[in-house]
């Protein structure tokens, strides 16, 4: 997922950002703004701005906090230096902010989303908080990125800033929906006469955990035993069929949730 992530950022780079001077922050921006005066490949100005960093953090969180940043990071600079550089919104900068956020919003997501970063600010933001810890990270992160989206528009035009900050407001967006989406569950109660042979076969087929709340039912007056279980969104088709088959007059309800946190789903 994460070499995936950094292939679409790297497509956003190279295909709608440089192609069209767009600098929406990030080390990436950065290089953007250094090849209006230097002849220099992108992916060398990431990795080179990058080490120092990726030396302190080591030094400061232990090596165990920087390894899959600085796999993004080498994943993110081997796509820039193979992915071909050519405009493919041509002059229409409104597409090239929506296509380069969609893009870039995708990667970030899944480099995100396996609690990886490529570096970048988002780095040198967690490091200098440790220097100005009155300010939060987001708030460094928002400060630093700000600045280089500036540099870009007091270089290439207010115009095409403009469009920059289009593109970084849709790449937030697309980020949040498809986080979002990667931690939606689903959560079952399931009201059976057999609730001892429906949770036996969840816990050893799917090895997932079963709750037994008691409930009664207020027209029969019946005590009885509802099953509450978390799975995702797959496994609850996979359930679903094993209460069909084994309790064809099984009720169940089926809802959707939002975040699950604990074994088996998000920790943390």
């Amino acid at each position: 997922m994460i070499a995936l992530g950094t292939f679409f950022m790297a497509l956003g780079t190279n295909m709608v950002y440089e192609p069209m001077s767009m600098v929406t922050g990030g080390f990436a921006g950065i290089g953007i703004i250094l090849r209006r005066f230097i002849p220099v490949p992108l992916w060398v100005v990431t990795m080179v701005l990058n080490l120092p960093l990726f030396v302190l953090a080591a030094k400061k969180f232990g090596m165990m906090f920087v390894q899959k940043t600085i796999y993004a990071t080498i994943c993110f600079s081997f796509f820039l230096a193979v992915v071909p550089e050519f405009p493919v919104t041509h002059a229409d900068y409104l597409m090239a902010a929506l296509l380069g956020g969609a893009l870039n919003g995708t990667g970030l997501a899944l480099v995100f989303g396996r609690r990886a970063s490529t570096g970048g600010t988002d780095l040198l933001s967690t490091l200098l908080n440790e220097w100005f810890p009155s300010v939060s990270t987001a708030g460094i992160l928002a400060v630093v990125d700000g600045i280089i989206v500036v540099a870009g528009m007091l270089i290439f035009g207010i115009r095409i800033g403009l469009y920059s900050i289009v593109a970084v407001f849709v790449t937030s967006r697309v980020m949040d929906r498809i986080l979002d989406g990667l931690k939606f569950a689903k959560m079952l109660y399931i009201i059976s006469g057999m609730p001892e042979v429906i949770a036996g076969a969840v816990l050893n087929e799917l090895e997932r955990g079963v709750t037994a709340l008691k409930g009664r039912g207020m027209y029969s007056g019946m005590d009885r035993e509802i099953l509450m279980c978390a799975v995702s969104r797959k496994e609850a088709v996979v359930v679903l069929q094993m209460v069909r088959k084994l309790d064809p007059d099984a009720f169940v309800i089926v809802s959707d949730v939002r975040e699950v946190r604990g074994e088996g789903f998000e920790t943390g």
